[in-house]
């Protein structure tokens, strides 16, 4: 597919597939179509590893991060082990994340309870909850 309906198929704004490409965390192919310039030619392979970037940055990967676990991967230097330590890492912040979110929840409903109270006393400080 290219580039137009890889982006809509992976869900990401055409700039940023380019952005990826030009970062090389996506390696479409090429047709021999385009002359100088090459349509690139992106897989399902390339919609999944998409996907994937997407989700290493929601969890807090960087862009270097992610470009060394993909790079590994397409090298074939995966083994049970490093996949495990990988998912592992993922979980952890993930959890982090939940932790993160679960307080910022906590201090957003006793601000509504604080409210509805008449708002007795002093207001719940963001000193109490540690995002």
């Amino acid at each position: 597919m290219l580039i137009s309906e890889f982006a809509r198929v992976a869900g990401l704004p055409v700039d940023t597939v380019r952005f990826y490409v030009a970062k090389g965390l996506l390696t479409p192919g090429h047709s021999a179509k385009g002359g100088a310039r090459p349509y690139q030619i992106f897989s399902g392979g390339d919609v999944t590893a998409a996907r994937m970037i997407r989700l290493q940055q929601s969890l807090g990967y960087s862009l270097a991060e992610i470009d060394a676990l993909n790079r590994d991967y397409r090298a074939g230097e995966t083994s049970p082990a490093r996949t495990v330590e990988t998912l592992k890492t993922q979980i952890d912040r993930l959890e982090q994340r939940r932790a993160q979110l679960d307080t910022a929840l906590d201090f957003l409903r006793r601000k509504i309870d604080w409210i509805e109270a008449g708002q007795p006393g002093d207001a719940p400080g963001l000193d109490d909850f540690l995002c």
